[in-house]
């Protein structure tokens, strides 16, 4: 617990953002999953579309400090590879 006024607000304030960051970090592995199911899917359009999508939320929440950019690069560079296989394939 709390032992002075600046410590409960700090804890109100790491709640409020834990709950936000919570956001974007689930909605950049839902997009990086819906974007390795189409390059699985084998749809070259539908798959250019859904990792642009995918790196942007990436982009941002590494922007925005709520996952480490390496993690974003990472992710971007898993995902690249596998598009550009899809790409090479066709």
């Amino acid at each position: 617990m709390a032992n002075s006024k600046s410590a409960e607000k700090r804890a109100r304030t790491n709640e409020r953002r834990r709950i936000s960051n919570r956001r974007f970090r689930s909605a950049g592995r839902t997009l990086v999953r819906t974007a390795e199911q189409t390059i699985a899917g084998a749809e070259q359009e539908a798959a250019a579309g859904a990792v642009t999508n995918a790196i942007s939320m990436l982009d941002r929440a590494a922007r925005k400090g709520i996952i480490h950019p390496n993690n974003a690069a990472r992710r971007k560079s898993r995902l690249m590879a596998k598009f550009n296989k899809l790409n090479a394939a066709s």
